[in-house]
């Protein structure tokens, strides 16, 4: 069963009916006088049809109304967070942020935690859900961080060391802002193509026992695609399986399993930033943006704070590992499980449950063809994670010169000092 189940508990109902139902209360001619015949929105109001909803638009179209009421232009603002929740009826900040507006319509807006210069009424806190209105207020302040701290122009998260030119993308998720970055491979390398908010769980990050409420953290890969009709309207447009728990995870003792990238339910448009049981969340059109261009294996790096680097700053870390990863080849080509021994530590596990030793002796032996014609690394990928260790997940296809295809091994090397030693390895194709 999927552990994200129980986080149906987080309040969900629109914000439209408690803000607005305050402001009624107490400002029933002015909110009429917004809604009548001659509104500067009334226009805007007339319009019945829909466009189709776009990743990353909702969250543009908020940013852009906190931008307008920075300006001061309290009208304009007004008919586009008007629009931006006919839109998008089920997004709570934007109710927030429109309540916010109302309200100003009454007397001058002050600085709060929801919107740049918007104030919410004091009376509202008595028909609503203080810890939501929090939580929104964080949520708000999250995107708008995401808005003012971009990655600086041409990096990379300091993880992707180098990818395969198979695997078209790459997705990196930075815990601290909530935000979630697609990266396109391109023969120039890594492209940023998108960036969404994005949820994680309850307690944080750092999942260590199966119920701890915490998203892992970690390098992880893509394993299936979960088709909407077959599960629960609550994961919304679909899921991605990640392979938690890792090699690494499983090394260090961690449980659970279940943990996805999936949608929110249809009354929903966003999470809290903290608000699963350890997935991670994204709005609909988000995810769909995800669900249409990522792939089975496609890396998954999550992150307490993304470090974002030039790519020729890891250029030297990518060479000195293809020296190590060659000699690791050479020895396991000339058949020499002494040479071999030093590649792997001692606690070395593999994916077929066989003894170190017996391992590495079924590994020295190769083919005829493979000795007179030799070995060939393709399609490299390496991923760097650093903690309290470095580890590098190593993926690659080992093809005997003039064949096309052959096996592809994935190995998570971990630093001992200054030596680099396999401590799981497999066959993954």
């Amino acid at each position: 069963m999927h552990m994200d189940l129980n986080s149906r508990h987080v309040a969900r109902a629109p914000l439209l009916a408690l803000v607005l139902g305050a402001l009624l209360a107490v400002q029933a001619p002015l909110v009429g006088a917004q809604t009548g015949k001659n509104s500067p929105t009334a226009k805007t109001n007339r319009k019945t049809e829909r466009a189709p909803l776009v990743d990353g638009q909702a969250e543009t179209r908020l940013l852009a109304v906190y931008q307008t009421i920075g300006q001061g232009q309290h009208r304009q603002a007004l008919a586009d967070a008007e629009a931006l929740v006919r839109d998008y009826p089920n997004f709570q900040l934007a109710q927030l942020v429109l309540g916010d507006l109302l309200a100003a319509r009454a007397r001058p807006m002050q600085p709060t935690g929801a919107v740049p210069g918007a104030h919410l009424p004091d009376n509202l806190t008595s028909v609503s859900d203080n810890t939501n209105l929090h939580v929104l207020r964080e949520e708000s302040r999250r995107r708008l961080q995401a808005l003012h701290a971009r990655p600086p122009a041409n990096t990379i998260p300091a993880q992707f060391l180098t990818l395969a030119p198979r695997q078209r993308h790459a997705v990196a998720i930075d815990a601290s802002r909530s935000r979630l970055y697609l990266f396109e491979n391109t023969r120039d390398g890594l492209r940023l193509v998108a960036d969404y908010y994005a949820s994680v769980g309850k307690l944080g990050i750092d999942k260590y026992v199966e119920g701890d409420q915490r998203t892992p953290i970690g390098v992880y890969f893509i394993t299936s695609r979960l088709d909407p009709r077959n599960l629960p309207e609550f994961y919304g447009a679909g899921a991605l399986p990640i392979n938690y728990p890792n090699p690494l995870d499983q090394s260090r003792g961690k449980t659970g399993s279940g943990i996805w990238l999936h949608g929110t339910p249809p009354d929903q448009f966003a999470r809290a930033p903290q608000a699963s049981d350890g997935c991670v969340v994204l709005s609909n059109p988000d995810l769909e943006r995800l669900l249409r261009n990522v792939e089975r294996a496609t890396p998954v790096i999550i992150a307490p704070e993304l470090q974002w680097v030039a790519p020729d700053s890891v250029a030297t870390a990518r060479q000195q590992f293809d020296t190590i990863l060659q000699a690791w080849s050479d020895a396991k080509l000339q058949g020499n499980v002494d040479g071999l021994q030093r590649f792997y530590a001692p606690e070395f596990k593999n994916a077929a449950q066989q003894p170190r030793q017996q391992w590495l002796s079924k590994l020295a032996i190769s083919t005829d063809a493979q000795r007179s014609k030799g070995i060939e690394l393709k399609d490299k990928s390496y991923l760097h994670w650093r903690d309290s260790n470095e580890t590098m997940v190593v993926t690659f296809g080992e093809v005997t010169k003039g064949e096309r295809s052959g096996t592809t091994r994935r190995q998570y090397w971990k630093r001992q000092g200054e030596q680099w030693q396999i401590f799981y390895e497999g066959v993954i194709g």
